[in-house]
C-alpha cells in the first residue's frame, strides 16, 4: 500500500475530505519530516507509514472539534504535531506554534515556506515566556507533560471563554483530580485514529469563570 493510499484510507475514516493540493502537502510534510529526521531527531519513529498513521493522522483526528475561524496555539509541538497537519486541513484557522527547540523549530518555519502554510506562524520561544495579545481560542498540545504543568506553562494565551485541548492516550484519572483551582474539565472525547491501536483522548480545559459561562 502506498502513503497515497494510506492517506485517503485515513481520512476516509476520519471522515475528513481534503482537496488534492492538501493531500500532496500532508504526504510533502511526511517526506520532509523524514528528512529532517535524520539530522535533527524530530521523533522516534522512522518509517514514512508510522509518521503518517502516528503524527499525521493522530492530529487530524481532532480537526472536527474546531470551529470554522477558530485561533490555535500549539505548544511544544516538536515536528509540528498537532499544529502543521491541521494548518494544511484547514485554512481557515490560524496556528501559531510555540517551540523552544531551535533546531525543530527551524524545520517547521522550512515546512511553512514549502507548503506556503500563511495560516501557519513559529515562534522560538518558552511558552512561559510569550505573551499574545489578544489571547486566543484554543491551546493545544500532545503528549506536553501532565495536566498542571499544561495550565501553568500556556493558560496565560488563552483568550477568554478560550480552551485548553490536551491530546492524551490512555485517560489520565489522576492527573484530572489534581487539576487547579480555578480550572475545570469541561468534557473528554475518545478519539478513534486509523492505524493506531490504544486508547486516544481529547481534553478540553477551561477556566472556571469559562465553564460557568458557557
Amino acid at each position: 500500500m502506498t502513503l497515497q493510499t494510506e492517506l485517503d484510507a485515513g481520512l476516509a475514516a476520519l471522515d475528513l475530505p481534503l482537496t488534492s493540493t492538501a493531500r500532496t502537502h500532508l504526504l510533502r510534510y511526511i517526506a520532509l519530516m523524514a528528512k529532517w529526521n535524520t539530522v535533527y531527531n524530530l521523533t522516534a519513529i522512522r518509517e514514512e507509514s508510522r509518521m503518517l498513521t502516528h503524527h499525521l493522522l493522530d492530529a487530524l483526528s481532532v480537526e472536527r472539534f474546531l470551529p470554522k475561524g477558530a485561533s490555535i496555539v500549539d505548544i511544544g509541538s516538536g515536528g509540528g504535531v498537532p499544529g502543521i497537519p491541521l494548518a494544511v486541513a484547514r485554512q481557515d484557522i490560524e496556528v501559531i506554534s510555540i517551540e523552544p527547540n531551535s533546531k525543530k523549530a527551524s524545520f517547521q518555519q522550512q515546512v511553512r515556506i514549502d507548503l506556503g502554510l500563511e495560516n501557519f506562524n513559529v515562534q522560538t520561544a518558552r511558552a512561559e515566556a510569550v505573551t499574545l495579545e489578544p489571547g486566543r481560542d484554543f491551546v493545544i498540545s500532545r503528549a506536553f507533560g501532565d495536566l498542571i504543568d499544561f495550565i501553568k506553562v500556556a493558560g496565560h494565551l488563552l483568550k477568554p471563554g478560550g480552551h485548553m485541548l490536551a491530546m492524551k492516550g490512555v485517560y489520565p484519572d489522576e492527573e484530572v483530580r489534581a487539576i487547579p483551582a480555578g480550572w475545570k474539565l469541561v468534557r473528554a472525547e475518545e478519539l478513534q485514529v486509523p492505524g493506531v491501536d490504544g486508547a486516544r483522548h481529547l481534553l478540553w480545559l477551561a477556566r472556571d469563570a469559562a465553564v460557568a459561562g458557557g
